[in-house]
């Protein structure tokens, strides 16, 4: 009975110092396997529920002012185009001599030329319907010595139109008039050349004064 016990603990022994060889075998061959794909590259299985993660391109240049700059012009468009009336309006209120705001200016295309014209808000504005009359009769005089000081001034830059307008002044009236409402400067010409200055330059100033002016002759 006593060799039977013993024999059945010496199988137990034996069992258990199996069972742990094998685990630790198999221990070493999982930590082989991994150390292999590592130095192979491998990569781990991807994480279906994981977020992507964000363009690098895309994380660097969100604060590019350029990107802002884009986002600006688009909502903003309209209020630059009012920023700059309004410089041109300031410019011209002290290069004219009269507010641009209580009167109002017309551009006009005609066959043999065009017409600058502007004429007082409120009809009782003695003030400025005599600042417009004494600013005209300058312009018609400067502009036929090829002198454009200026509307160079009111824009902040030389209107389209104005060298050609400069080259070709001998052939190219400008006569002043008066108007119940103001004054205009006539300007004629039969020279092609010195009418297509005529009217680039008619139409550089109905676009940056925003006046609505048509933009094509008109027989007036």
């Amino acid at each position: 009975m006593k060799k039977s016990w013993t024999r059945i603990s010496l199988a137990i022994a034996a069992t258990l110092i199996a069972s742990f060889a094998i685990s630790i075998r198999a221990q070493k061959q999982s930590g082989a396997q991994h150390s292999h794909a590592e130095q192979h590259g491998a990569q781990p299985a991807p994480n279906k529920d994981a977020q992507p993660a964000p363009n690098k391109e895309e994380t660097r240049h969100a604060d590019c002012p350029m990107r802002r700059a884009d986002k600006s012009v688009a909502t903003g468009a309209g209020r630059g185009h009012d920023s700059h009336l309004a410089e041109v309006n300031e410019r011209g209120a002290r290069a004219m001599g009269f507010s641009q705001t209580a009167t109002t200016h017309h551009f006009i295309l005609t066959r043999d030329g065009g017409l600058i014209q502007v004429e007082v808000n409120d009809p009782k504005d003695a003030e400025n319907l005599s600042s417009i009359r004494q600013h005209l009769a300058n312009i018609a005089r400067m502009f036929g010595e090829g002198n454009f000081d200026t509307p160079m001034i009111v824009h902040d830059r030389e209107p389209e139109g104005v060298p050609a307008m400069r080259r070709l002044k001998a052939g190219i009236k400008y006569a002043f008039e008066e108007t119940e409402r103001g004054a205009r400067v006539r300007i004629t010409t039969t020279d092609a050349d010195a009418r297509s200055a005529v009217h680039e330059f008619l139409r550089f100033q109905i676009k940056d004064h925003q006046t609505g002016d048509p933009l094509e002759v008109n027989d007036q």
